[in-house]
């Protein structure tokens, strides 16, 4: 089952019951106005980090309580859940998240909502469609395709790749916040050791879609990223990295890749790991 989808494959699947079209909204959209402005017909629309992480600890929520809230959102086990993201990372942060957490039928939109328009497709601003609870069992996380920074520590030096999707700005050590907004996120600046800059919207195209294979491998290779290699993918707050991660595995066919999802927040702030500048 291809984890990307295009505008077309949503309209087909438009009345589909088990379809569900979720908007994910980004950073400071806590009213969701990219969602209200327009959207496309049929999603709903999710705050990333509520429904995307612990309520209470930096970690994503445990098999019951993922149960639990895709029980409330009408999602069953075996729902196809189709993500797209305002910014376009949040949308395959959100498609790396529910395969973390188990949930096995998955989609992207491809492009999110500039490449639907760009289809010629209608953006509209209907009210969300209502949802019914229905049952969710509890399922394993896939921890493979996870890294915490201990591991981490102990891969520099060696022969695993580890990639940084963060901005030039960023990998430089100039910023420690996004090109645009505040300039925080960690009290040092810099990269992790060894880090190799891969910036993902370089992956994308001028409508947001994934640019072709071919181009994604020639893009990919100068880092030394290959099939046969162990690889680490970070940048700020994981958003991004999994944009890394969903090339490599997903269109390349990569399959020993896992997101650091401390990034640099985490490295950023703790005590005696080295910086690279």
């Amino acid at each position: 089952m291809s984890a990307l989808v295009n505008a077309a494959w949503v309209h087909r699947h438009r009345n589909d019951p088990k379809v569900k079209l979720i908007e994910i909204a980004g950073l400071g959209q806590d009213d969701l106005q990219a969602y209200k402005s327009g959207h496309v017909p049929g999603a709903v629309c999710w705050k990333w980090m509520p429904m995307l992480w612990d309520s209470h600890q930096r970690d994503f929520p445990a098999p019951e309580e993922f149960a639990r809230r895709c029980e409330q959102a009408g999602i069953s086990n075996d729902t196809t859940v189709v993500f797209y993201g305002e910014p376009v990372q949040f949308g395959i942060y959100a498609w790396w998240t529910f395969k973390y957490c188990g949930h096995t039928r998955v989609k992207v939109l491809d492009g999110a909502r500039t490449g639907w328009a760009a289809a010629g497709r209608p953006l509209v601003t209907d009210e969300p469609p209502s949802t019914a609870p229905v049952k969710y069992e509890p399922v394993k996380r896939v921890e493979r395709m996870r890294i915490h920074r201990d591991k981490v520590f102990k891969a520099l030096g060696g022969d695993t790749v580890i990639l940084d999707g963060r901005s030039h700005e960023e990998y430089r050590g100039e910023r420690v916040g996004g090109p645009v907004g505040p300039d925080v996120g960690a009290l040092r600046y810099g990269r992790i050791p060894g880090a190799k800059h891969v910036f993902f919207e370089d992956l994308l195209d001028a409508n947001k879609a994934f640019k072709p294979v071919e181009e994604l491998a020639r893009l990919v290779a100068p880092s030394g990223a290959a099939a046969d290699k162990d690889i680490i993918t970070y940048c700020r707050m994981s958003h991004r990295a999994t944009v890394l991660q969903f090339v490599l595995t997903q269109l390349l066919g990569y399959k020993k890749v896992k997101v650091y999802d401390g990034s640099w927040t985490e490295w950023g702030n703790l005590v005696g790991v080295p910086v690279e500048r």
